[in-house]
């Protein structure tokens, strides 16, 4: 038997197909799964502890999950935040300029250690050079779905327009069956790749089973490309291609109507909602309230650092409540359990992990978060969801377990120093800069 830990004096969310919660609970974990989950009389039944974690009256939820982001765009946060068509004329030329393995690692790992701070134990990343960013994750020891962006111009890590296919495949190969990294593939958007391209990023999706992420029915000028030159939606573009099935990750999908929603729930595709981004981009609220009605699997995401600032998938929690309820006009919508299920459980769906992740139930593995009730933004509860949802921020993350390791305890990361990542971060702004004022 591995070392045994015990979680106890905690709230339990669990998140499980019943929603169950249980007071002064607590959790064994074995190596890297949950072997027991119950009341504080399960104690007893273990009697050689290597370790007892107090959570001093805390609610434990399951590691949230970040369904979308481009987390090496960290170095570039807070640029041109109201720059009109920032990613064609801003964000796309910043990144030919600058963007190198260097860049890439450093912004990792100062993107995954606010993540761990924030309570995510798990990501989907889609970027360039996604072997640093695997090596990042390794290191800080974070679940990582990471996909190596195809693009029809040449890229930072390729040469040639669409380079990130051969990229892909040799990064797919070197990470498939890591304990923590999933390899997969990343077409930017069906605008900005070819039919070609699209095809044969789903086959190597197919070849290899793993996911396929890309930018879906976010943009206007996407909407309109496909009404006008072909009739139809960037959905039923991609439908039509035959690239859509239960691998296919669709971030955004805000401009979707009630047929692509129909396309999207009979190829079993699931969804990233980045509620964070899309209002600070004012692109629109997507008709998750539908997609939800309709059994579509629907995770949280931030988007990169560069369009919705922020990694934690806490503060988008909040961001989804009150903008579902003002867009609807109607308060009722989307209760706060069903929040933090698309933030857990859902997340693990959207990755077609649930059987390993997103709640607290045995045989799982043991990622976990423990978020105190001490600071004063935190009482008084009376209900656990909406006190998360609503009242915690990512400083109330106390602890975090990734795979049974401790990541962060007491509100710090265990793996690493976060001056020194903060730091090597803080040295590449000079160069930015630069860059920056002239575009």
């Amino acid at each position: 038997m591995d070392s045994i830990m015990i979680i106890e004096n905690v709230t339990i969310l669990t998140m499980n197909n019943e929603k169950e919660i249980i007071e002064n609970g607590v959790v064994v974990i074995n190596g890297n799964r949950i072997i027991d989950v119950g009341n504080n009389s399960i104690k007893n039944n273990y009697k050689n502890v290597d370790r007892i974690i107090d959570g001093n009256d805390g609610i434990l939820i399951p590691g949230m999950i970040n369904c979308h982001t481009h987390a090496s765009m960290v170095p570039f946060r807070s640029l041109a935040d109201d720059y009109k068509d920032r990613l064609k004329r801003y964000l796309f030329p910043l990144e030919q300029k600058l963007v190198d393995e260097k860049l890439v690692y450093i912004g990792a790992k100062y993107a995954i250690a606010e993540m761990l701070l924030g309570g995510v134990t798990t990501f989907c990343d889609m970027y360039y050079f996604e072997d640093e960013v695997a090596k990042a994750a390794k290191e800080l020891n974070i679940r990582g779905i990471l996909c190596e962006t195809i693009i029809n111009f040449p890229a930072p890590d390729a040469k040639e327009s669409f380079g990130g296919l051969e990229y892909s495949k040799a990064f797919i190969k070197k990470w498939k069956g890591d304990s923590l990294i999933t390899p997969g593939i990343a077409p930017h958007a069906p605008y900005t790749n070819s039919d070609e391209s699209l095809i044969a990023a789903y086959k190597l999706s197919k070849e290899y089973d793993v996911p396929l992420t890309m930018h879906v029915a976010e943009m206007d000028y996407e909407a309109e490309k496909y009404a006008n030159e072909y009739g139809i939606t960037p959905v039923q573009y991609l439908d039509k291609l035959g690239v859509l099935d239960d691998n296919f990750i669709s971030a955004h999908s805000i401009l979707v109507n009630d047929d692509d929603i129909e396309i999207l729930k009979s190829k079993n595709v699931k969804v990233s909602h980045n509620i964070g981004a899309n209002a600070k981009g004012a692109k629109g609220v997507a008709p998750i309230i539908k997609m939800k009605e309709r059994g579509i699997d629907i995770g949280l995401g931030t988007d990169g650092p560069m369009s919705g600032n922020t990694l934690d998938i806490i503060t988008q929690m909040s961001l989804v409540g009150k903008i579902h309820k003002l867009s609807s006009n109607d308060r009722t919508v989307l209760p706060s359990i069903e929040i933090l299920e698309m933030a857990t459980i859902g997340g693990a769906k959207v990755l077609s992990m649930a059987d390993e992740i997103g709640s607290i139930e045995i045989g799982k593995k043991a990622d976990l978060v423990l978020i105190e009730t001490e600071s004063v933004n935190m009482q008084p509860i009376y209900d656990y969801y909406s006190t998360i949802v609503y009242s915690a921020n990512p400083s109330n993350v106390d602890t975090v377990i990734v795979d049974g390791n401790i990541v962060v305890n007491n509100k710090k990361l265990v793996s690493s120093e976060f001056r020194k990542i903060r730091s090597e971060l803080i040295e590449l702004k000079d160069d930015i800069d630069k860059i920056a004022k002239i575009l």
